[in-house]
Order: structure tokens, then sequence, then C-alpha cells
């Protein structure tokens, strides 16, 4: 049996998913995976400290189109790597950067959590 190439989006649908995705939601992380599988270390981090801090929450898995992800959402942030998180349309950061927010007691303040 044979398995086609990846058949991911291509560039327009993923800058319009993705712009229609910050705009519409307070909290968007995108990840590698999945809410039930992540596929990184560092998504793992970021989806953990998100909900550690929050109930709702959109993810978005970028890896059926990993480079067109990457292109889109470097527009928004000025960053390429994966795990990224917006909140209210703002980009915060990755994983690293949500740890950093924890651990000063800041994160839950900047996810908007109640």
């Amino acid at each position: 049996m044979e398995f086609p190439p990846n058949q991911g989006l291509d560039q327009d649908e993923v800058d319009e998913q993705v712009e229609d995705v910050i705009e519409n939601n307070e909290v968007v992380l995108f990840m590698k995976g999945t809410e039930l599988m992540p596929q990184c270390g560092y998504s793992r981090k970021a989806l953990g400290l998100i909900d550690s801090h929050r109930d709702e929450f959109e993810t978005v898995d970028v890896l059926d189109s990993l480079a067109e992800f990457r292109a889109a959402l470097e527009d928004y942030s000025g960053w390429e790597t994966i795990p990224q998180t917006f909140v209210d349309g703002e980009f915060v950061g990755g994983s690293d950067v949500l740890e950093e927010l924890e651990e000063r007691g800041e994160l839950a303040e900047t996810l908007n959590a109640e």
C-alpha cells in the first residue's frame, strides 16, 4: 500500500486560517500535534502551561503544512519557530517565554485567566 506525500494546505489557505484563528480566539496555541497527542516536547510544555490556567483556548496543529505555517506565523510574530502563543491577537511567545512568565507568576494574568 502506498501513501501519497503530505497533502497540506497551500500558503494562501494557511495565511487565511492563521489570520482568522488569531482574530477570533482570545488565546491560541499553534503547536506540533494535537491537544491529545503533542508531537514535540516544546508543544507539550506550552500546552501544559496554558492548560494549567485556562479551560478554553484554541490549538492549531501545524504539522500538515509546517513550512506554510512557519511563513504565515513569522508575518505575525517575527518568529518562525513553533509553538507560538497569541493572546487577544498579540504574540506572547513560545514555550520558553510561557515558562518564564509562569516562574515570575505572570502567566495567568497574561493569559487572561479567571
